[in-house]
């Protein structure tokens, strides 16, 4: 590796995350088959809510981040794969625990996993498939596996409890929103590039570019989810959107729009987080579109981004640094098509 070569970068950019993980077909098609494996592993008893949960319809980013963050060659590594699944599982548990949080109905186009089974049953699905990961973790080699997928998960956990306790009160500052998203969202993403990077064999040098990287991302897919919410749109997205408001979290895009709301209007919208009054959505939407909040939130996502463009500058000469970068133009590309209709 020649750490001061420039990165290559593509005249076009991939529009789609689709478009990226093009190339990564047998590696992904490895993690399915790693997927399905485990659900005999669970007990006959739920063995169908698991493989309900263990689908093949998301977009896989952070078993991706895995793979582009090794990258060698085309080979697929066995061990790659196997903390893809890790990482992938604990995700999966993230979500059917966010979906009843959020009394979010759709993931991924179909119902979700508290609607399919309720909500007490589905809750401890995602405590088994935490369970399962760990278990996974625990059967390599090396100790540092399953601490780092441990820690990570803690740290995922936390920030959603965190965002939970925080949930209908308007004392939450920039500094607790980026904290809560760093833990609950970015976490993940980081320790995807830290072990893939790590077990795919690069220096320790581009370990840690890769994984301040994996972080920077991550801050901003989390952003990106938040503009979602209220520009996004369900087909496309694959989820319920419109959620954080009625649930009391008070994301980015409604402190931009507070700061800049008169005080009576600034009122109507913190009783709306709080509950004294019945959330208006399309109300919120509205104002944000004619302020220009949608920009607003844009720029901190875009200072993200940039971060994490630069974490691997000086690594051009690596195989994965090309491959990681198509990532950030992806999610601009998303990000734009969510501004489109304005």
């Amino acid at each position: 590796m020649n750490p001061t070569n420039p990165v290559p970068l593509s005249d076009a950019a991939p529009l789609d995350f689709a478009s990226v993980f093009a190339g990564l077909g047998p590696h992904v098609s490895a993690l399915d088959a790693c997927l399905r494996e485990q659900v005999s592993s669970f007990e006959i008893e739920i063995r169908e809510m698991a493989d309900y949960c263990i689908d093949t319809s998301g977009k896989r980013i952070r078993p991706a981040l895995v793979f582009l963050s090794g990258w060698q060659d085309e080979e697929v590594r066995p061990e790659l794969v196997r903390v893809a699944a890790v990482i992938e599982l604990v995700h999966l548990a993230t979500l059917v625990h966010d979906d009843i949080m959020d009394e979010a109905s759709i993931r991924r186009g179909r119902e979700s996993a508290g609607k399919a089974y309720g909500s007490e049953a589905a809750v401890l699905l995602g405590d088994a498939l935490f369970a399962h990961a760990l278990h996974l973790a625990a059967q390599f080699p090396t100790t540092l596996v399953c601490s780092a997928v441990a820690e990570s998960t803690r740290k995922v956990c936390a920030g959603e409890i965190i965002q939970t306790l925080r949930r209908g009160t308007t004392a939450v500052s920039r500094e607790d929103y980026f904290r809560v998203i760093d833990l609950k969202t970015a976490e993940l993403f980081r320790v995807s590039c830290h072990l893939g990077s790590f077990l795919g064999g690069h220096p320790p040098e581009f370990v840690r570019a890769a994984t301040t990287f994996g972080r920077q991302l991550g801050i901003a897919y989390q952003i990106f989810d938040d503009l979602a919410d209220f520009f996004g749109e369900e087909a496309k997205i694959g989820k319920t959107l419109g959620t954080d408001l009625g649930s009391g979290k008070l994301t980015l895009p409604l402190m931009e729009l507070a700061e800049l709301l008169t005080d009576s209007e600034r009122d109507d919208v913190m009783a709306e987080i709080t509950g004294r009054s019945v959330p208006d959505t399309a109300k919120r939407l509205q104002q944000m579109q004619d302020l220009g909040v949608f920009s607003k939130v844009n720029e901190a996502l875009e200072r993200e981004l940039i971060q994490a463009e630069e974490a691997l500058q000086p690594f051009g000469g690596a195989a994965a640094t090309p491959r990681l970068l198509s990532l950030v133009q992806v999610l601009r590309a998303q990000v734009a098509g969510l501004s489109g209709p304005l």
